[in-house]
């Protein structure tokens, strides 16, 4: 069967994403500090604000809302939440990793929440990819995200690091969770790192320097297969650069998305 998936297919995909995102509500943001492909950055979100209680007849793990689906007036919009399940033997080893890393080191690692990493796995094999690519990685959180997509399509995540603290101990996660085969972790500035990058990227993940990202763009996109996806994250007003809002967007090439709830940017590279 071809790698390459139909425009409805992507619509599709966008589609599930969302309703994955409302399954998941009430994740939290990370804080705003800068971490690294070249320095990355995290950022806070909305979380869940003082209007968002369970609502007249909402059921366990409902949230009251109103236009929800608790049976009754209610104040704010609805979500349910829900938690991962393992189903495999790679999703048993890689869950409780995430579980302990959500855990214990999400302080100054500025990792994505939760419910992006989900979202991250969901696009990722939904999509069918085999070549993943990440602009920072961190402690590995996102990346760990990746390989249960991976372990599924028998892709393989390139992830890139500066720092090497950091670099250090997503290793050790990689290897914990079983997935040091799938993984290439590149040490060093991404900006000139890349440049050793071969195609064709089905999924581009940034999430390091925001300022950097219209540079990861311009030198990556030629890399990413028709169809492919360019996800962006941290991309809120004061963080996003208008230089790289303004590419994914005046682009005819480009087709662009906005969860704005979550920060995150969902990008087509059209056929």
């Amino acid at each position: 069967m071809s790698r390459l998936v139909s425009k409805s297919v992507v619509v599709t995909v966008l589609a599930t994403a969302l309703v994955a995102l409302c399954s998941v509500g009430g994740a939290q943001r990370a804080g705003g500090q800068q971490r690294s492909g070249a320095a990355r950055e995290g950022r806070s979100g909305p979380g869940m604000g003082p209007g968002m209680r369970p609502g007249p007849g909402g059921g366990p793990g409902m949230r009251g809302g109103r236009g929800g689906f608790g049976g009754g007036p209610m104040t704010a919009m609805s979500t349910f939440s829900t938690t991962p399940t393992a189903k495999t033997d790679a999703e048993k080893r890689i869950l409780p990793v995430l579980d302990e890393m959500n855990k214990d080191q999400r302080g100054g690692m500025m990792n994505v929440p939760e419910a992006d990493g989900r979202l991250l796995r969901l696009l990722t094999e939904t999509t069918g990819a085999k070549n993943v690519v990440e602009i920072g990685t961190s402690n590995g959180y996102s990346g760990l995200w990746f390989c249960l997509a991976l372990q599924s399509t028998g892709g393989k995540l390139i992830t890139h690091e500066i720092d090497a603290g950091r670099a250090s101990l997503a290793r050790k996660n990689f290897k914990r969770a079983g997935v040091e085969d799938v993984v290439t972790l590149v040490e060093g500035d991404a900006h000139t790192e890349v440049a050793k990058l071969k195609g064709p990227i089905d999924v581009l993940f940034l999430d390091a320097d925001k300022e950097g990202y219209i540079d990861y763009l311009e030198k990556l996109v030629p890399l990413v297969r028709p169809g492919g996806l360019i996800l962006a994250h941290n991309i809120t007003p004061g963080m996003a650069d208008p230089r790289y809002i303004k590419a994914i967007t005046t682009n005819p090439d480009l087709e662009t998305v906005f969860l704005n709830d979550r920060g995150v940017s969902i990008t087509l590279k059209k056929r």
